[in-house]
């Protein structure tokens, strides 16, 4: 049972809340993912992919397993973001799908841009399927804003 007190309190947050400007009620929502948990991370890389030209995609492939190899993959944090014609690299059918896979088992994190799925979704009429294990972010190049103010040097293949 609820004590008044503690009722009270969920009461008045539940009003602020919906007394929010509209605004700030969607920026609620639209929040960045958390930064990794890689506590003992001594280097933190972000790389950006926003070309569909499959030997830029390879590149980035290339540049995080080198990296993992280089640094102890406890030791460096790396986040692939894709946005605009990079999200192809994270389609489900795509050609390189285990090759990302393989990374995420090693600890690299793939985002994929939401404005980019929407908007190919307004586009065609399709919602494209993508990587289950990649994770969405609603704004790619904020993203990569929000993980350059916190620590992550931005590398763009």
């Amino acid at each position: 049972m609820m004590r008044p007190q503690a009722f009270r309190a969920l009461l008045l947050a539940l009003f602020v809340w919906v007394a929010m400007p509209p605004a700030l009620n969607q920026k609620v929502w639209a929040q960045q993912v958390p930064l990794q948990d890689k506590p003992f991370a001594e280097h933190k890389i972000v790389l950006q992919l926003s070309d569909g030209d499959a030997k830029k995609q390879a590149l980035v492939l290339s540049v995080a397993n080198n990296l993992l190899k280089f640094y102890d993959p406890d030791k460096i944090a790396i986040e692939v973001v894709a946005f605009g014609p990079g999200i192809d690299l994270l389609l489900a059918g795509g050609d390189r799908r285990k090759q990302v896979e393989s990374l995420i088992a090693q600890g690299v994190r793939f985002d994929i841009c939401l404005n980019t799925v929407d908007t190919i979704e307004r586009e065609t009429g399709k919602r494209p399927d993508f990587i289950p294990t990649a994770t969405p972010v609603q704004v790619g190049v904020g993203q990569i804003l929000f993980l350059a103010e916190n620590g992550y040097t931005v590398v763009r293949p």
